[in-house]
């Protein structure tokens, strides 16, 4: 049984940084992508980052240049490095892992909350 747990969000004031941390485990085969989603309150999931097997990054108009996506293949995690944080970054920030079956797995999410 495939799992997927994210760890590291919290609250933090304009301006700060946090670093996302999600661990997929459990899957016969491999994964192909791993990337971070997000859902504000009253707004639809959105894509902030994804990394592909290769290294291959996409981020977001909003995330470009703030946050930095990275992957460690071998041990199936990935992590989000926000910085220069902003209120409008305020969301459930969720962990998917696609192999290559692209069969989607999520994570449960974790809540980033910045202050003004």
């Amino acid at each position: 049984q495939v799992q997927v747990v994210e760890s590291g969000g919290g609250l933090v004031q304009t301006g700060g940084s946090l670093t996302l941390s999600c661990q997929a485990s459990g899957s016969v085969y491999s994964f192909t992508s791993m990337g971070w989603y997000r859902q504000a309150s009253g707004k639809q999931r959105e894509l902030v980052a994804v990394i592909i097997s290769g290294g291959t990054t996409n981020y977001a108009d909003s995330a470009k240049g703030r946050f930095t996506i990275s992957r460690d293949s071998g041990k199936n995690t990935v992590a989000l490095q926000m910085n220069s944080l902003k209120p409008e970054d305020t969301a459930v920030y969720y962990c998917r892992a696609r192999n290559y079956l692209n069969m989607d797995y999520w994570g449960s999410g974790t809540l980033v909350t910045v202050s003004s």
